[in-house]
This record gives C-alpha cells, sequence and structure tokens, in this order.
C-alpha cells in the first residue's frame, strides 16, 4: 500500500527549490556578466578617490621638496640680550647649552602636520650684519671688498667632513664679549672662490671700518648633504656668492661664510653687528598627505602671528619671532589643487552618469527577458513586496561580493600615504545599491497594474505623459542653468555650499541629457518619411528594416542612445581637454625660448663671441639663425611732465627686419611685415614695435632712448603681445642698423632636430637653450600628471561603458530578431537579405547616436569653452601660458569623429554577427507554436 505524505510535513518544505540558488544556476551566464559589471563599476568608483588622494598628497610633497629649501624652513629668530643684563647673564644666554634648550622645547611644540625633521635643523648664533673683510690680497670685483656673516651653528661635525685642517673651537674656557681672535672652519667653494687655505687669518671690520675680529681658517670643510636642510637654510655658509651693491651704477662683490664654534658665539657680545640667536627647523614631510594642507596653512600662520608665536615667546624671549613660507606654498597648492580639481570633477560626473545608465540598462534587460515569468507570478497571487524582495535577493548575491572584491582590489592597487578608505567605500556602496535596486525596479513597476497582451511600447505609439514632460522641462531648466553659470564664472570659483560647483560640473552631462530626450521625441518622424518611398520599392528588406526601427521599444532606444551621448560627449570632452593640455605646454615652451634654439650670453649683457654666428649657421639641421641685439637696461631720455613710471628701463631690441618679421610668423608670436620697422619718419626717427605696456608709457610720439648700443630716437608705430627674441617680457623693437654698436646678443636658430652637441660646440661660451629640451622641462607635477591619469581613463571608460550599452540593446532584441529571422526564412528570405535587414534595422539608432554624439560634444565644447582655463592643469606655473590669454578649451577633431565612427563599425558588426550566428541555429526551435516572440 502506499503510503502518502502530508505536504504540511518538513520534509515537504525542505524538497521545495530554493529561489536564488535556482535562478543563478538557470542562467549563469548572465549571473556572470552582471558581476563583472557590477566590479569594473564599482572598482572604478572606488579607485577614483583613492587615485586623487594619492595624487594630490604626492602634488603636496612635491611642491615643498621642489620649493627652495630656505623657503620651506621654520625659522625662529631672536636678538641677542641687551645692555640692562648683566654681562654674565648676556653671555650666559649666548652659550650653546641656553641655545640648545630652547631648541628642544621648540621642537617639541611644534604640531601636527608641521613636524621638525631634526637630523637637518639647526641652531645658533650669527652676525645680524657681515663683517668687512680688509685684507688686500682678498678678490675685489669692482674694488668692492668682501662681506663675511659669522655663524656658530650647531651639527658641523655631522653634516660636514673635514677635507684639510681641523674643526674649529673657542679654547678650553670658550669665549666671552673680550674675545677678539676665534678660529672658523670654511667650505671648499668658499675657499676656492676667496683664496683661502688653512692658516689664513682675516681681519674683519664692522660696518663703520672700526676692527672687530680676527679670524683664523683652521679646516676646509665639504657639505655631506649641500642640498639638505642643514646647509641650504643659510646658501651663504655652503657657497659665496656675487651681489650688486646698491649704488648706481650697481657694483659686485663677495659675500660668504665662515663657520665658527658654538662656544665663540659669546665674541658677538663684543662688536658693533648686533648678533642674532636662531633655530632652523626642516619639515618632515614625508608623512604629509592632502588632508594635511589646510592645517598646514592655519598652523603656519598661527606660528608667524598668533598663538604659536606666543608659546615659542614663552621658551625664546618677547622678541623672538617666526618666519617660513611654507604656509604659502601650501596655500598655492590648495589654489592648484581647487583649480585642477573643478575640471576633474566633470570628468568623474560624466563616467559616472554613463556607468549609472548602463548598470540601469543591464538590470532592465535582466527584467525584460523575465517579464511574462514576472507577469505570471503576479496572475497567481505574488505581492510587489515579494516579487521586489526575490529579485533583490538575487541582485544582492551577485552584486555584493562583486562591490565588496572591487573595493579591495582597488585598496590593494591604489595604496600609500594620505589615501583614504572611506571615500572609497561610498563609492563602492552607491554602486552596489544600485545594482541591487536596478533590476527589482525596473520588474516590479510594469506590475503595478495590468496590462493587455501584445500592448505595444514603441516608439511610435509611446506618447508623452504630463510628468515626463514635466521632468524633461525642468532638465532642461538645469541644463541653461549649469551651462550659464560655469560660462559667468568658470570653474575656479563655486558657492559656499558646493552645491553650485556640482551643478556646474555637471553641465556636460546634462547637456548629453537634454539631447537625448531630444532625439528620441525627434527619432520617429525621419523613419516615418524615409518608410514611404521605401514601401515603394520592390523588395521588402527596406521597409521591413525601418518598420522595426520605427517599432522598436522606447525603453529600449532611450537608454542606449542616452549611455551613448553621454560616453560620446565625455569622450570629446576628454580628448579637448587632453589636447588643450599638450597644446599648452607646446605654448609654454614656444614663450620660453622664443624659437627652436635660443644662443644668447648670460643676461644679454655681451655681444657673441666672434664667429658664432657663422658656425651656428653651418652646423647640421639649422635652417636659419636670426641675430638680435637686447639691452635690457635702456632708459628713455627724460622728457618734462614724465612720471616715475617712465624713468623705469625698457628692453631695447635691434633686429634685421626681414629674417626677424619671418620668424615672429613662423612662431605666432607678434608677427608684423617687415616694412614696419625699415620705414623712417620724415624727421629721422626710427619706427619702432612695442608691447601693450611699453607703447602705454612711452606713447606714440617721437622718444629718445639710451642704451649700451646707442642713442636712437623711436616712434611706436605698432603694438604686439609678444615677440620672439622677449617673448615673457615688455619690449621695444627696433631696426638693428639703426643702433651704433650693432654686434648681436642673441641668435635665434630654426631648423629639424637640432643637436644639441653641435650647437653648445658651435656657441662656444655662450648659452644654448633647445625648444625641445624646455618642452621636455616641463615634467607635470603629480597633480597634473594624476589629473591626466583621470581623464584619460574616464575616455577609456567611456568608451567601454558604450560598447557594453551598445551590446546591451542588441540583447535586448537578439530573441526577437533571430525569430523573425527564423520565419522570413520559411518565406524565402536569403542569408544575404537577412544580414542586410539586421545592419539596416541597426542602421537608423546607430546613426542617431554618433551624428547626435558629435554634435552634443562639439556643442558641449563651445558652450562650456568660454568658462574652463586648463593653465593650472598644463603647466606647474601657469605664469607663461596664462599672459599669453589663458588656456581655453578647443575642440578636438579627433575626439568627436573617432568615437562615433567606432560606434557605427560596432553597430554593423553586431548586427552582421548576430545574423550569423542566426543563421547557423536551427528553425524549428524558433517557430513553437505559442511562441509569443
Amino acid at each position: 500500500m502506499t503510503r502518502t505524505q502530508n505536504p504540511d510535513t518538513p520534509r515537504a518544505a525542505r524538497a521545495v527549490a530554493p529561489w536564488v540558488r535556482t535562478r543563478l544556476r538557470t542562467a549563469p551566464g548572465a549571473a556572470a556578466a552582471f558581476g563583472a559589471l557590477v566590479l569594473l563599476t564599482a572598482f572604478l568608483a572606488a579607485a577614483f578617490p583613492r587615485a586623487v588622494d594619492a595624487y594630490e598628497s604626492a602634488g603636496l610633497r612635491r611642491e615643498i621638496t621642489a620649493a627652495p629649501v630656505a623657503d620651506t624652513m621654520v625659522r625662529m629668530t631672536a636678538p641677542q640680550a641687551g645692555l640692562e643684563l648683566p654681562e654674565p647673564a648676556r653671555v650666559a644666554a649666548m652659550r650653546p647649552e641656553a641655545i640648545e634648550a630652547v631648541y628642544r622645547e621648540a621642537a617639541t611644540r611644534l604640531t601636527d602636520p608641521l613636524r621638525a625633521d631634526l637630523a637637518q635643523s639647526a641652531y645658533g648664533v650669527r652676525t645680524g650684519e657681515a663683517l668687512i673683510g680688509t685684507d688686500r690680497w682678498l678678490p675685489r670685483p669692482d674694488a668692492v671688498p668682501p662681506r663675511f656673516t659669522l655663524a656658530a651653528q650647531s651639527g658641523l661635525a655631522a653634516h660636514a667632513t673635514v677635507r684639510n685642517g681641523r674643526l674649529p673651537s673657542a679654547g678650553p674656557h670658550g669665549a666671552d664679549a673680550r674675545t677678539t681672535e676665534l678660529e672658523a672652519a670654511v667650505t671648499t667653494a668658499t675657499a676656492r672662490e676667496l683664496r683661502l687655505r688653512v692658516g689664513t687669518v682675516l681681519a674683519l671690520s664692522d660696518a663703520y671700518g672700526a676692527p672687530a675680529l680676527t679670524v683664523r681658517i683652521t679646516g676646509l670643510v665639504e657639505p655631506r648633504d649641500p642640498e639638505g636642510g642643514y646647509w641650504s637654510a643659510e646658501p651663504l655658509l655652503r657657497t659665496p656668492g656675487l651681489t650688486a651693491t646698491p649704488t648706481k651704477p650697481p657694483q659686485f662683490r663677495w659675500e660668504a661664510g665662515l663657520l665658527l664654534a658654538p662656544e665663540a658665539a659669546p665674541a658677538f657680545l663684543g662688536i658693533r653687528a648686533d648678533a642674532q640667536k636662531y633655530w632652523n627647523f626642516a619639515p618632515a614631510i614625508g608623512g604629509l598627505t592632502a588632508a594635511d594642507a589646510p592645517e598646514l596653512v592655519r598652523g603656519t600662520a598661527a606660528l608667524e602671528d598668533g598663538p604659536g608665536l606666543l608659546r615659542m615667546r614663552e621658551i625664546a624671549g618677547g622678541n623672538a619671532a617666526v618666519e617660513t613660507r611654507l604656509g604659502a606654498i601650501a596655500a598655492d597648492h590648495l589654489a592648484t589643487r581647487e583649480a585642477i580639481s573643478r575640471i576633474v570633477v566633470v570628468a568623474a560626473f560624466g563616467m559616472a552618469a554613463v556607468a549609472a545608465v548602463v548598470l540601469a540598462m543591464a538590470g532592465g534587460l535582466i527584467a525584460a527577458g523575465r517579464a511574462t515569468e514576472l507577469a505570471l507570478l503576479r496572475s497567481r497571487g505574488g505581492s510587489l513586496a515579494g516579487i521586489g524582495g526575490r529579485l533583490l535577493a538575487e541582485t544582492a548575491v551577485i552584486a555584493l561580493p562583486a562591490a565588496g572584491a572591487a573595493l579591495l582590489l582597488a585598496a590593494v592597487v591604489l595604496d600609500g600615504d594620505g589615501v583614504r578608505l572611506l571615500p572609497a567605500v561610498y563609492g563602492a556602496s552607491a554602486v552596489a545599491l544600485l545594482a541591487c535596486v536596478a533590476m527589482p525596479l525596473r520588474a516590479v513597476l510594469p506590475l503595478r497594474r495590468a496590462r493587455a497582451h501584445g500592448e505595444r511600447d514603441d516608439l511610435a505609439a509611446a506618447r508623452p505623459s504630463r510628468r515626463r514632460t514635466v521632468a524633461e522641462l525642468t532638465l532642461l531648466l538645469l541644463a541653461v542653468a549649469s551651462v550659464a553659470a560655469l560660462r559667468r564664472r568658470g570653474t575656479a570659483s563655486g558657492s559656499p555650499d558646493g552645491a553650485g560647483d556640482l551643478l556646474v560640473s555637471a553641465a556636460p552631462v546634462l547637456v548629453a541629457l537634454i539631447a537625448a530626450l531630444v532625439l528620441v521625441r525627434l527619432y520617429p518622424l525621419p523613419l516615418r518619411y524615409a518608410a514611404r518611398p521605401a514601401a515603394r520599392l520592390r523588395g521588402i528588406v527596406g521597409f521591413l528594416a525601418l518598420a522595426r526601427a520605427g517599432r522598436s521599444s522606447a525603453t529600449a532606444t532611450a537608454a542606449p542612445l542616452l549611455a551613448l551621448l553621454i560616453a560620446l560627449t565625455t569622450a570629446a570632452f576628454g580628448g579637448s581637454v587632453l589636447t588643450g593640455i599638450t597644446e599648452a605646454r607646446d605654448r609654454a615652451a614656444v614663450l620660453a625660448v622664443g624659437a627652436d634654439a635660443r644662443i644668447s650670453t648670460p643676461g644679454d649683457a655681451l655681444p657673441l663671441p666672434a664667429g658664432t654666428e657663422r658656425s651656428v649657421r653651418e652646423t647640421d639641421g639649422v635652417r636659419e639663425a636670426t641675430p638680435v641685439r637686447i639691452d635690457t637696461v635702456a632708459e628713455p631720455a627724460p622728457a618734462p611732465g614724465d612720471g616715475p613710471a617712465l624713468q623705469k628701463p625698457v628692453t631695447l631690441i635691434g633686429v634685421d627686419p626681414g629674417p626677424y618679421s619671418r620668424l615672429a610668423r613662423l612662431q605666432g608670436l607678434g608677427a608684423f611685415p617687415a616694412g614696419e620697422l625699415t620705414a623712417r619718419g620724415p624727421d629721422g626717427t626710427v619706427n619702432a614695435v612695442a608691447s601693450p605696456a611699453t607703447a602705454a608709457r612711452l606713447g606714440t610720439g617721437p622718444r629718445r632712448i639710451v642704451s649700451s648700443a646707442g642713442e636712437v630716437t623711436v616712434r611706436i608705430t605698432a603694438v604686439r603681445p609678444d615677440t620672439p627674441a622677449a617673448p615673457r617680457t615688455e619690449f621695444l623693437l627696433v631696426d638693428r642698423a639703426a643702433l651704433t654698436a650693432r654686434e648681436p646678443t642673441t641668435l635665434l636658430v630654426t631648423g629639424e632636430r637640432l643637436p644639441g652637441a653641435d650647437l653648445r660646440a658651435a656657441a662656444r661660451t655662450a648659452e644654448v637653450t633647445l625648444l625641445s629640451e624646455e618642452r621636455a622641462a616641463f615634467t607635470p607635477s603629480p597633480l597634473q600628471s594624476g589629473a591626466e591619469r583621470i581623464y584619460t581613463v574616464a575616455v577609456l571608460a567611456g568608451a567601454l561603458y558604450a560598447v557594453v550599452a551598445l551590446l546591451l540593446s542588441f540583447l535586448h532584441a537578439a530573441r526577437e530578431r533571430t525569430a523573425l529571422l527564423a520565419r522570413l526564412r520559411t518565406m524565402g528570405l536569403t542569408g544575404r537579405q537577412g544580414r542586410l535587414l539586421l545592419g539596416l534595422e541597426a542602421l537608423p539608432q546607430a546613426l542617431l547616436a554618433a551624428g547626435g554624439g558629435i554634435l552634443v560634444g562639439w556643442a558641449t565644447i563651445r558652450l562650456l569653452a568660454p568658462g574652463i582655463d586648463l593653465a593650472q592643469l598644463a603647466v606647474a606655473s601657469a605664469a607663461p601660458v596664462s599672459s599669453a590669454g589663458g588656456v581655453s578649451l578647443r575642440t578636438d577633431g579627433w575626439s568627436l569623429v573617432l568615437p562615433a565612427l567606432a560606434v557605427l563599425l560596432l553597430a554593423g558588426a553586431v548586427a552582421a554577427a548576430q545574423a550569423w550566428w542566426a543563421g547557423r541555429r536551427a528553425s524549428i526551435t524558433e517557430l513553437r507554436a505559442g511562441d509569443t516572440r
């Protein structure tokens, strides 16, 4: 007898197949593809903020290390003790023990992120005014005696290697205010330039000419780290230099440093050169991150004039002062970072928008494939919440592990100091949330109301509802507002709450969105007009393809079109940004050199050596060498009514009009006709071409110019913003034949692949600057290179998502197309006609996307170009290109055309592949009775 089992028992409940596991086993390929899409999208969302943190932190550290070390040091100084104190107290305050005690305490009061690198920090006492070397054998350019700065600095033995002699000392009992004979060491560079050696005795006097100290050189030392903070904080202690006196004309003299023992500092109390105690703290930048920059600005401001200074004065005295340019460097970094980030966010918005649309399309494709199943569940009593919950569980099982793996991968790939994890978690979580809810929402929303079987949902029958019209008008207003805001104030400023910044950054996406909505509304019209003449043809392929294109689902058309337009707009915008950056760097290099090569004497002060011009012209690769005479200190002759501005020097440039005008036209730097300079006035005045500021100063009347090349009376007849001989400065251009001294000081060389070694050999002692080397020197900082990589990834990711969107749009109707081809083959349709049918059916949407992408990309760049300046993104110092009018966004034809052509080719390839695959399958499976496809 058969035993009947109660269906309510637990055994029967366990026999029910789990929903999620069953669905995943049913379509493993679709689940894997969806998981891969979520993995890619979540990785990009998690990697973006980490990449930004990485390059911003590297940029801050790079800007600090690239700045002069003296600017980054935190320097605290205090004057020597006053005469109101007894001498023993004044001497005790100058002892190294007292100075070191302040140093140790001050180091502990430097709070994060301003930490001191004690290995490169130092303290000591130095002369407030340099002492004059009175020995006649010392080198004296222009007969001016050298000056010496004396410093009793700590740690000399640890930072220098003794090459000859020994380190100085102050004797067993040290020095006091009555000590007049001291020992000192000098670096080998100082000894070489000042003719010093071990045993040399220097007689030093103060600024009033009274004898001050006698110093004996006991050793020559070599710095172990010449570029470190210990030596670079006081560069004169390491390397002597020639300085100009404030007299007219200026005279040059040597200035150098003498290194004393720390115990010798009290000797400064006995001379009339107020001594200065100092504490130099080198910043420890190894752990600095981008998040530390604002606090670094505030912290240095407090140290220089705030609560931090008061804390330092508690230990160093009431007259102590702190100075550093570290805060200014950090502030400049913040300004550059803000300008760059506002442009980078535009790329991020485009990439995020196209990724979101593609994710929603993927969910919609899965939901559309299961529409019949879900409608049956709904008709059998399934609740919307129950169906949505099961679908949410399905997608969560796929999306959450994929997003978690993407987050882990982003954390491993992009790791380093200052890279935060929380923004990456937010990005991956947002992708996981969108992936989880896209398919359930797309599947559940149509189930809210009953629909007749076979109810049309195509573009021809779709009628926009009032809600859709209101939503589209709202988006249109937002797009107009964002474009207007971007054109008016650009990306350089924003609203305090950041809402205006987001609206401005979303301008390209909003423009693409509005264009997609407009094109979807207009899409059926050309199809209807094209179908009428196609219906009169003998073949049915053309008419059938156009009819099917017009009967395509409105949802299946709008989403791919939106994704493609955003992707093409992002590619066009990103390509134009990258092209603009390259052009700006090329322009900056031209502004720095003026030609393919520049050969000149230092400061253009002396003529080129005889025979240089001939040797350069004979060098291989040189096409033309244009000689010019440059005098940077020419002065306008005084005239009645001249103000102080007219007494400033002007750069006078003598040129050969014919060759120089060709050079200016070739380089695009202030081109002018040669006759502009060769013409002379009736009173003998020389015509001149001037920069705008020079023309405003001198006016258009005759002016006499006094220079080392002779006197010349000029009349400004043309104004140009720049010129090859002086592309970055104000200038006055005249015919070289009008000058008394015509020997060239500079050669501007043009040619192809100029050999630097040969040019330098031909130039002899002159300086050679190559355009190629100057262009290579514009190495982008981490901020700029990081932003470039973001734009490159945005363009590539947009292209990839465009491909995915195109594939999804074909997969949406793949089964229907396959069934159609099977039915038509039974009616005599050939394989060639089947391929032509699918190709023509895909052509209208592909043409719409490609043509719309080109049009929208072009319009977006034209609309947004006035509000975007790429100067900060192009070069580290935006001054060279900003002075030439900034770097505006320009349309890049290749970025517009190539992606659009790729869309057309890919659409045709996919259609051909689908027709080929459908032709290989047996038709019997596609012709089952009752199949609703």
